[in-house]
């Protein structure tokens, strides 16, 4: 996919989990992508959605408001079943099957086989902004790394589709993919460039 231009309107809707984190930002991204985008804060709205995007922000502060929420247990069942998931940052915390570095107990989405390490980069005075490159595409991508994961297990099935190409952490795996589920260590939607977002619509339209 070349650019980063948006494509002809999309008739489905993304839903953006809407407990803490970006949402307002991940909202205006799909929208310059030319796809609805909705917040999910209850049962009904996340059975309107045909996709959903788990935003960065605080891991153990979404789970704990989804398990407030209850939308724990249906979040992992629409995961399950298939739906295109994107997690950023934290979102990608959220999606591990397992986590190094997270508090007691902690509990996530689950359905992507790795292992995130949580806070790996540092504290947020040590976020960091740098150049990723996508799977695909030439021109980098303006990483946004605040509080970042990384992915410390990759499982067998499990792709990588974006990795820091530039600086201190040149290599390290920045996004990865696993059938119909996506996620990136840092913050697309602080950006203006809208790649990874199309990406997902592309991978919504896909599944």
């Amino acid at each position: 996919m070349a650019g980063n231009q948006p494509r002809a309107v999309n008739t489905k809707t993304v839903g953006v989990l809407a407990l803490q984190g970006g949402v307002r930002e991940h909202l205006h991204s799909f929208e310059k992508c030319g796809v609805a985008a909705a917040p999910v804060k209850t049962l009904g709205e996340l059975n309107a959605v045909d996709a959903l995007v788990i935003p960065g922000g605080e891991s153990t502060t979404i789970i704990k408001l989804a398990e407030m929420y209850h939308l724990v247990d249906p979040i992992r069942d629409a995961i399950k079943s298939g739906m295109p998931t994107l997690g950023s940052c934290a979102g990608m915390i959220l999606l591990a099957d397992s986590i190094e570095g997270g508090i007691e107990g902690q509990e996530t989405f689950r359905g992507l086989d790795i292992t995130a390490k949580r806070n790996a980069y540092g504290r947020q005075v040590e976020s960091f902004e740098t150049e990723v490159q996508l799977s695909g595409h030439t021109a980098p991508f303006p990483g946004v790394f605040i509080r970042a994961p990384f992915v410390q297990r990759l499982g067998a099935g499990v792709e990588v589709c974006a990795q820091i190409s530039s600086g201190p952490h040149k290599g390290r795996i920045a996004g990865v993919r696993q059938g119909p589920i996506m996620a990136i260590a840092f913050h697309p939607e602080l950006t203006t460039d809208t790649r990874v977002h199309q990406e997902f619509v592309d991978l919504m339209r896909e599944y």
